[in-house]
């Protein structure tokens, strides 16, 4: 994967810490100019940028919700004027809470489906024109294994990380005929981000069904990530590509 992605240029949403800053991090040592978003944490996007520029590349970081339309129209336009183009996009951004069905509120439902789902859409829809008009383009959306294994995940994210699966195939149909491709990819527990949020019990029954017995790497989830969008991946699309250590 060395230079594999040389000029490419990339929008990591949610991308300043954890799994996004992993991807933002392997696509930009494969050669890609990389922006990135995030919504609340300055001084992880302050490190992470530091990061990407220490890899030589050319680096973006845009502030805002990814369920803010006008955010979203900032973020990719700023984009495209300093780089022409967007070539990859990895819908990467969520929200997490982990409560049971009873103590939710309209708000907290609403609240997740608009991170989860809502800005893969604006996101996807921001960027489709230049990735059409080149007849080329990779989309990644971040699944989970809790959209459709019975495990104890709340409900209303394992219902995003659902919808977020119909939308990448219905996305993939529609723009195929345009050169551009849409996966999802859906990581297992990994050792940081969610997992750390979890019940240790929950972390514990993971490792246990696991058949490697482990949580996962970032940069395990990362290098697959950027082999997906290099050129080595020129068939592959609408699929569900799991790496969760053998759940």
């Amino acid at each position: 994967m060395t230079r594999a992605l040389e000029g490419r240029r990339c929008i990591v949403t949610g991308g300043s810490r954890n799994l996004g800053r992993a991807i933002g991090l392997a696509f930009a040592r494969a050669g890609a100019k990389v922006a990135f978003t995030y919504s609340s944490r300055e001084d992880d996007a302050a490190e992470t940028e530091r990061l990407l520029r220490a890899e030589g590349g050319e680096v973006l970081v845009q502030r805002g919700s990814v369920a803010d339309a006008a955010h979203v129209t900032a973020a990719v336009a700023a984009v495209q004027a300093a780089w022409g183009g967007v070539d990859v996009l990895v819908n990467n951004a969520a929200t997490l809470q982990v409560l049971p069905i009873a103590l939710l509120d309209e708000g907290d439902w609403d609240g997740v489906m608009a991170v989860n789902v809502k800005g893969a859409y604006l996101f996807s829809r921001a960027v489709l024109k230049s990735m059409i008009r080149a007849r080329r383009g990779h989309i990644i959306n971040i699944g989970s294994f809790g959209a459709d294994r019975v495990v104890e995940a709340p409900v209303h994210y394992a219902a995003s990380k659902a919808a977020l699966a119909g939308f990448t195939r219905a996305l993939a149909k529609e723009v195929g005929r345009y050169g551009v491709v849409v996966n999802d990819l859906v990581p297992g527990l990994l050792e940081s981000g969610v997992a750390t949020r979890l019940p240790p019990h929950r972390v514990a029954s993971y490792r246990e069904q696991a058949a490697l017995g482990r949580l996962g790497k970032l940069d395990e989830i990362a290098a697959l990530a950027a082999w997906m969008v290099s050129d080595e991946n020129s068939f592959m699309t609408g699929a569900k590509v799991v790496i969760d250590g053998g759940l």
